[in-house]
């Protein structure tokens, strides 16, 4: 007996369905805007991009490391080319050094160039100080900061879901390692994804920012023909406290100094020679207690003669932004900030911070002794309107004016006898100043549009930051106009040990990157 038929649906009537259906999909596909294609290409392809990320950071990166920072620039390379993107390194007139990872992508039709900057070095790392569980170089991820109480999750299956929350635990993962990954990912989301560039985009992602870029101008210089453009996007530093996306327009100059005060030339007993001995941590201490008042204030005479102050456009852009102090001084267990001044404020200011202080030994180490020498490392941050040179020269001054004779060099036997007070200083390698792009430039205002599209939350818009990049030397060597994308979060611990990302903001990158890859033209 042949089935019974009645009540099922005659082919003609599927064939309408599937039609039917077919249709739906093709108009949503088509009804898609192209950040939610990039949005969607991203999504399903999350494991990839973290296991690509993943052997990424595996890689030490800290500058002086000529293999590994070779290796690095080795992947980078290979990144770029496996998306089809020509490259080739850059190098400086100085042999052995860094070189800058380059790679071009011609759009037909395209009238701008953009050009999107990252660096792929990373701080030193002090391995001792990082929480037991986890290790700089080994990435990981986890359910949260491990001083949040944080637990190493093993890495999730293909097809399984992935927490935004999640962090990604290794030296650089944050600064900025994740501002390759998201330019690179970004460019290949919108490939991938069937869509087109409007723009001629060039990377440059440059391998010793963390020392000082050291050689950045000599690549500058040496290729730029090469480099020149319309735009460069930055994308490094953390996004707002709020968790709000941060577009930057300026970042602080910044420059290291080494101080070293004299003692003894040898060690002696702190019995025998106590009350007697000049004791080098007690001079350093006094020495660099005079170098700010109770209030914060730098007393280094003329330390705040040539700074630009903001104008009143840039400060109604900081009065807009969400005030953040409140917040960091409850999470940082800070009740009255240096000065009484908002964070705000504090960029305005050129800033001298101690990076550390190291004589002799304390706690379980101590010992009885008066030691031979004492210590420091200052950085002097700079803002719109001082040289790092001259700011240099005033805190050469300053240590003379506090009775020191003061050298670039270690003092001989001769010298010693001669003076009281002995003290060395010397420049760290690199140094540069202050930069900053002006809000009413109709590409900034592009940018800022590019943005806001890729995201439903509130882009914030902020005059210059407190970090410090090589921005100035983009300016003086390329004429550039220079805008930062804000990509970490804020508390990532950059610089320091256990620094982590939060994913969501790696994925946010990757999205507002291809927004600002495909915004509209001027």
């Amino acid at each position: 007996m042949p089935p019974d038929r009645t009540n099922a649906p005659n082919r003609s009537t599927m064939k309408f369905f599937h039609t039917i259906l077919f249709t739906f999909a093709t108009l949503y596909v088509f009804a898609q805007t192209p950040i939610e294609k990039v949005r969607q290409f991203r999504s399903a392809h999350e494991h990839a991009i973290l296991s690509e990320y993943f052997e990424f950071l595996a890689i030490p990166n800290h500058a002086s490391d000529q293999v590994n920072i070779e290796r690095n620039a080795a992947f980078i390379e290979a990144m770029l080319k496996k998306r089809g993107v020509q490259t080739r390194l850059l190098d400086s007139r100085t042999p052995g050094t860094p070189k800058a990872v380059y790679g071009e992508v011609l759009t037909p039709g395209a009238t701008e160039t953009i050009l999107f900057y990252a660096h792929y070095d990373g701080q030193p790392v002090s391995p001792e100080k990082w929480h037991p569980s986890i290790q700089p170089f080994v990435p990981l991820l986890l359910s949260a900061p491990v001083d949040k109480g944080g637990t190493v999750l093993p890495f999730p299956a293909k097809g399984s879901p992935i927490n935004p929350d999640w962090r990604i635990s290794c030296r650089s993962s944050a600064d900025d390692k994740s501002g390759v990954m998201a330019i690179i990912q970004a460019y290949d989301a919108i490939v991938k994804s069937g869509l087109k560039p409007t723009c001629n985009i060039k990377f440059f992602f440059e391998g010793e920012e963390e020392i000082g870029s050291l050689h950045l101008d000599e690549i500058l210089e040496k290729h730029k023909a090469l480099l020149q453009g319309d735009l460069w996007i930055i994308a490094d530093g953390p996004v707002h406290q709020s968790g709000l996306p941060l577009l930057d327009f300026g970042v602080r100059g910044d420059v290291n100094v080494d101080l070293r005060v004299y003692g003894p030339k040898r060690p002696l007993h702190s019995g025998h020679y106590g009350n007697w001995a000049p004791n080098p941590c007690l001079l350093m201490a006094q020495l660099l207690a005079g170098m700010k008042d109770a209030h914060g204030k730098v007393l280094v005479k003329g330390y705040y003669d040539d700074l630009i102050p903001f104008t009143e456009s840039e400060k109604q852009a900081f009065a807009k932004l969400p005030a953040p102090d409140e917040q960091m001084k409850r999470e940082l267990g800070i009740k009255a900030p240096e000065g009484g001044r908002t964070i705000f404020e504090a960029y305005e200011l050129p800033s001298l911070n101690i990076n550390g202080i190291r004589c002799a030994d304390a706690g379980e180490k101590a010992s009885n002794v008066i030691t031979t020498h004492a210590d420091a490392t200052l950085d002097l941050r700079q803002v719109l309107g001082t040289d790092y040179l001259r700011q240099i020269e005033r805190l050469r001054q300053h240590i003379r004016d506090q009775g020191y004779y003061l050298l670039d060099r270690d003092p001989t036997d001769a010298e010693r006898l001669q003076h009281e007070k002995i003290a060395k200083l010397t420049m760290g390698e690199g140094g540069y100043n202050a930069q900053r792009t002006p809000l009413d430039l109709p590409a900034s205002g592009r940018v800022i549009r590019a943005v806001q599209s890729a995201t439903s939350k509130n882009v914030l818009i902020q005059p210059t930051a407190g970090g410090s990049l090589p921005l100035y030397l983009f300016e003086k060597y390329l004429d550039a106009k220079i805008v930062n994308l804000c990509i970490t979060n804020h508390d990532s611990n950059q610089h320091s040990e256990n620094e982590n990302l939060r994913i969501q903001y790696l994925w946010d990158a990757i999205e507002q990157l291809a927004a600002i890859m495909m915004m509209e033209k001027e």
